[in-house]
C-alpha cells in the first residue's frame, strides 16, 4: 500500500510540473516548475501522437481554429517531445487540433514546449489536458482511460488520482465501452451525452433506446425515464425497429454521411438504396446558430 500510494503521489506532482501551462487546482498553491524549453520550429518538424486519445477533428472545428489562428497566430505553445530515432523532429503530447488548424491556416512555425517524457506519463499528459479543456468525446475519453488501464496496469482509483476525476467518474465512463458500437457512434458524434450513455447501460436493448433518444431528441431525464419503465420503452421500441430496418444502408452510402457530416459538422442522413436514382438527404440541427452556420455554407441569406 507504501508504494501504491508514492507512486500516486509522485506521478501527481510530476504531471503537474510537465503540463506547466495546464489550469492550476483552485485554491491550491502553484507549484515551482522546470524551466520550459520553448522555441519556435517549422510547423512540417511536428508529428501527431497515435496514442493521442482525442480521434475527432470536425471540419467546422478546425476552420474556426484557423480563422483564429490566421488573425492572432498559436497564442498558447504546443506541447512536444523529442520524436524517437529521428532529428529536429517533435511528436506532440497535447495540441494536435492546433496544430492541424495551423497547416489549414497557412502558418510555417508553431510556438513548441519540449518535455522529455515516457510513453506512459505522454498519455496521461495527453487525457488531462484534453479531460480538463472537455475536448474528448465520452468515447474517446473512456478509451484513453482503458488505454492506461492496460497498458501501464492502473487500477481504476490510482487513475481516478491521476486525472483528477472521481472514482465513480472513472468506472462510468469507462461502462461506456461495453455498449453496442452504433451507440458509440452517438456518443462520438455528440447525437447523445454520457448522461444519455449512462441510462442506456441498464436497459436490455440500448441500441434501440439510443436511436429513439436521438430520433425524438429527448433529454437525460426523459432517457431515464424510459430506461425505468419497460412497458413504454417496449411500445417505442417496435417503431424503433421498424425505422432502423428501413434504414439498413451499403457501406458506401455510410461513408459518404461521415464525409458529409465531418464537412459540414452536423448529423448528415442520406436516404439512398442501391441501383436507385432518387433520395433524400436530411441534415439534423440543434440550435438556430448551426442553422444559420449552414445557410451561411450553402450561400442562402437568413435575414
Amino acid at each position: 500500500m507504501a508504494d501504491e500510494g508514492g507512486k500516486n503521489k509522485r506521478l501527481g506532482r510530476g504531471l503537474a510540473a510537465l503540463i506547466g501551462e495546464a489550469a492550476p487546482t483552485p485554491g491550491s498553491a502553484p507549484e515551482r516548475t522546470p524551466p520550459r524549453d520553448t522555441r519556435k520550429v517549422p510547423i512540417e518538424h511536428l508529428e501527431p501522437n497515435p496514442r493521442n486519445p482525442r480521434k475527432t477533428f470536425t471540419e467546422k472545428d478546425l476552420a474556426d481554429l484557423s480563422e483564429s489562428l490566421k488573425a492572432k497566430g498559436i497564442i498558447q505553445p504546443i506541447l512536444v517531445r523529442p520524436a524517437a530515432g529521428k532529428t529536429d523532429r517533435y511528436e506532440i503530447i497535447a495540441g494536435e487540433r492546433r496544430w492541424r488548424a495551423a497547416q489549414r491556416a497557412g502558418l510555417h512555425e508553431a510556438p513548441i514546449i519540449i518535455r522529455d517524457v515516457t510513453d506512459q506519463e505522454a498519455l496521461e499528459i495527453a487525457i488531462i489536458e484534453n479531460v480538463q479543456r472537455a475536448d474528448l468525446n465520452p468515447i474517446e475519453e473512456a478509451m484513453g482511460y482503458e488505454q492506461l488501464t492496460a497498458e501501464f496496469d492502473y487500477s481504476q482509483g490510482q487513475l481516478a488520482k491521476v486525472i483528477g476525476k472521481s472514482r465513480s467518474h472513472v468506472a462510468n465512463t469507462m461502462r461506456l465501452l461495453k455498449l453496442p458500437n452504433s451507440v458509440k457512434d452517438y456518443l462520438a458524434e455528440g447525437l447523445l451525452t454520457a448522461g444519455h450513455a449512462r441510462a442506456l447501460i441498464t436497459v436490455d436493448d440500448p441500441a434501440a433506446l439510443a436511436e429513439i433518444i436521438v430520433e425524438k431528441g429527448l433529454t437525460v431525464r426523459d432517457a431515464e425515464k424510459l430506461a425505468q419503465d419497460p412497458e413504454a420503452l417496449t411500445k417505442l421500441k417496435g417503431g424503433a425497429k421498424t425505422s432502423a430496418a428501413k434504414a439498413d444502408k451499403d457501406a458506401d452510402t455510410k461513408a459518404l454521411e461521415k464525409r458529409l457530416t465531418d464537412t459540414l459538422g452536423l448529423k448528415v442522413s442520406v436516404g439512398h438504396k442501391p441501383g436507385k436514382e432518387s433520395g433524400d438527404l436530411k441534415i439534423k440541427y440543434t440550435s438556430l446558430e448551426q442553422l444559420d452556420e449552414l445557410c451561411r455554407k450553402l450561400g442562402v441569406e437568413t435575414r
